[in-house]
């Protein structure tokens, strides 16, 4: 979630009802060197809390000394990045590149976790591709090292985000006799229905949601009025999700110079208003519009001429 899960999106999630949240991973590589947009990440602040840093590297040692520095901005924990698909950190061994060499994914996990006071979790996928889906016989090791909890992601590091999320896996690395620390779901986990089947059908110990909630933070209080009371709640109007794409942009601008915050903003509001009937001419001056009063103007033109619509009635009751 590279320059996606900043602190003005974790401030948004947070108000809509996120109950744990991560930083943007950082590189170790960078943050040993003092690299400014390494150190920047380790930004947090108390509103954010309960929040963990995430790290990826390919050196145990560079890993070891970027755990000790994250651990003086106090997280509540420092997770390792395992999982990561992108070509140019993969394939340099960092991220689901780890997969490829367990005995080494397993002596950086036990160097970081002897090193830190900290807990120490894991993200990692059900393997590098589909002739090594190992992730219930990993999952058991990465425990013996002593990590606090998994975080396990549906695919192989060869599918990257193609095709659905399998889940059976997860299940049997959360119903396997020998976990005993918790294990956290993730894929393809979209709305309240979804996340339900998570916790009733594979028993996960929580899940973790990420593209789904980009441009649509209140996927959160969504999911947990759900769990809590078995009724869907309706959409936001586009009134309501205007005030929040504003309010979004308002922190953006405060944690960031303007014109970065405007252009990372963009990948957020091409989703805050994804559907509108007739949206594509305002849409592309909304992603192209160079200053921030000129998407806060169109925000509020979008808010006017369609205030109260919604683009689906999602109001029935289901049982829990």
């Amino acid at each position: 979630m590279e320059d996606i899960t900043d602190p003005s999106f974790r401030t948004v999630c947070k108000m809509c009802g996120a109950d744990f949240m991560y930083t943007e991973f950082i590189s170790s590589d960078g943050l040993i060197r003092e690299g400014g947009k390494s150190v920047k990440k380790l930004d947090i602040y108390d509103h954010e809390r309960p929040i963990g840093i995430q790290l990826y590297g390919h050196l145990v040692d560079a890993m070891v000394e970027a755990a000790l520095i994250a651990e003086d901005s106090r997280p509540e924990l420092i997770d390792i990045n395992f999982g990561c698909p992108v070509k140019k950190i993969a394939n340099r061994g960092a991220g689901a590149g780890m997969l490829r060499d367990i005995p080494l994914m397993l002596r950086m996990t036990r160097e970081i976790v002897n090193s830190v006071v900290l807990p120490v979790t894991v993200k990692t996928r059900l393997g590098w591709d589909e002739n090594s889906r190992n992730i219930v016989e990993t999952a058991r090791q990465l425990q013996d090292e002593g990590i606090s909890a998994i975080t396990i992601h549906g695919r192989t590091r060869a599918q990257h985000y193609k095709g659905s999320a399998d889940w059976t896996l997860i299940g049997e690395v959360k119903n396997n006799p020998g976990m005993k620390i918790p294990v956290i779901g993730n894929g393809d986990i979209d709305g309240p229905l979804k996340a339900k089947e998570a916790f009733s059908k594979y028993g996960v110990d929580a899940i973790m949601i990420g593209r789904a909630a980009v441009g649509r933070p209140w996927i959160f209080r969504e999911i947990r009025h759900y769990l809590d009371t078995g009724e869907l709640l309706p959409e936001p109007t586009v009134s309501e999700k205007a005030e929040i794409a504003l309010f979004h942009l308002e922190k953006s601008l405060e944690f960031k110079e303007g014109k970065r915050a405007i252009y990372e903003m963009r990948r957020h509001l091409s989703n805050y208003f994804k559907g509108l009937p007739g949206f594509r001419e305002t849409r592309l001056r909304l992603l192209t519009a160079p200053e921030a009063a000129e998407v806060t103007d169109i925000i509020n033109e979008i808010k006017v001429k369609w205030g109260d619509y919604r683009s689906s009635d999602r109001t029935p009751v289901y049982p829990l």
